[in-house]
Order: C-alpha cells, then structure tokens, then sequence
C-alpha cells in the first residue's frame, strides 16, 4: 500500500468516525425531541415527522459505521489480518443493531394513535416495552462495537499508525464501554458515563486522521525496502 492511499483511508476513516458523531447525535437529538425521555405517547402526536427524520439520522449512521470498518480493512489487512476481519464484521454487527434500536422507535407512531383513540394503559405499557428493547439493542450494539475496537486499538499501537497515548486511551475507553453497556443490560444507569473516554478517542482520532491520514507503516513482518539485509542471510548454503 502505498503512503497516499494509506493516507486517502485514514482521512476516510477520520471522516467518518466525525460524521457518526454528527448524524447518530442529530438523530438522537430530534428523536428524543419527539418522544420525550422517558417516553410520552401523547408527546409523539404532531411530532411524528420530527421521529422519522431523526430515525432516517440515524440509519444513516448505520451505513457510516460500515464505512468505517471499510476504510480501515485494507490498512489493517497489511498488518493485523485478523483485526481487520474482526473490526469489519463487529462494525456490521454494532450498524445492524442500530438500525433495529432506531427503527424499533417508529412503533411510537400507531401506539400513540391508539393509545390517544382508546386510552388503553397496556398501550403504554407496550410503548415502554419497544423503549427498553430499543436501548437493549444500542446497548448490545456498543458492546460489540468495544470488542472490536479494542483489537483496532491493539493495532493501532503496536504499528503506531496513531501516536501510542491516543491508542491507549481508546483501549480503556473502549473497555470502560463494554463494561458500561453490560451493566445497563442489567439497569445500572452508568453506560453513558462510561461511554466519555471512547466518545474522546473517537473525536480525536477522528480529527488527527483527517488531518494526517495513516502513516505508511513497513510490514513489522518483513524487512522495510531499502533495509540492509543481515550478511548471514546472504550466504549461499554451506556446501554438503
């Protein structure tokens, strides 16, 4: 791979990562604007063109996770095979449930009609049924998302691809997020405070790729061109 396309992936990698941040939040944002939080079904009515934008916001960012894991494949490929299939597939995983998590949210549309014509209280029960299903599905999307990027990480630091204090903060934040997104699968409130340190490394990383892009890191396996090659490894074989 050549140092300009090794750049070119990593300002797409930096890019993207930046624009995850733009649409996932936007979405969020108009999402919870809509429904209220907690949910109120009555809030819903009226708003229901503000829920399908930000929801649309939010597949979108689905198609951005996958772009990332993408762009970042064939540097990781030269160097960690494994860590650029696993990166790949676990940002496939964590876009799929963030896209159920997202869609799961337009279910508000029908409850609220039929709980505003009927006043049936299992319709808001059902409403905060789909609502925790919703956030179960980000939360298992994040932990999948963390192991991943924890190999990413690996990677990263080991071929310095970014400077090695930044990797190692993506490693704990990361690890901090998994550990945050299984305690909210069993209703410890404390995911979103220990998802800060890898929403830094994301933004950070984020912004120095889009700078810099990757450098060009020589194979660690194989000897970089232009390296002397040890005189003992070239020396015909000793006569029989």
């Amino acid at each position: 791979m050549s140092a300009t396309t090794a750049k070119t992936s990593g300002r797409i990698v930096g890019s993207m990562l930046l624009l995850a941040f733009l649409v996932y939040g936007g979405g969020s944002l108009l999402a919870i604007s809509a429904t209220g939080e907690p949910v109120v079904l009555a809030d819903v009515l009226g708003a229901e063109g503000r829920l399908t934008a930000g929801v649309l916001l939010m597949l979108l960012n689905s198609a951005v996770v996958i772009a990332v894991g993408v762009a970042a494949y064939p540097v990781l490929q030269r160097h960690h095979p494994l860590t650029a299939s696993a990166y790949l597939l676990t940002r496939g995983f964590e876009a799929a449930l963030l896209a159920v998590s997202a869609v799961l949210l337009l279910s508000f549309v029908p409850l609220a009609q039929e709980f505003n014509t009927s006043g049936d209280p299992s319709v808001a029960a059902a409403a905060r049924v789909v609502h925790e299903t919703s956030l179960d599905a980000y939360w298992v999307a994040m932990i999948g998302l963390s192991l991943g990027s924890l190999l990413f990480c690996r990677a990263l630091f080991r071929t310095r691809l970014v400077p090695r204090a930044l990797a190692g903060l993506g490693f704990v934040g990361y690890a901090l997020l998994a550990t945050g997104g299984a305690l909210e699968l069993f209703d410890h409130n404390v995911g979103v405070l220990l998802s800060a340190p890898g929403g830094v490394f994301e933004a950070a990383v984020g912004v120095l790729l889009v700078i810099k892009g990757f450098p060009e890191v020589q194979n660690q396996d194989l000897p970089a061109a232009g390296t002397p090659v040890p005189a003992a490894r070239l020396r015909s074989p000793a006569p029989a």
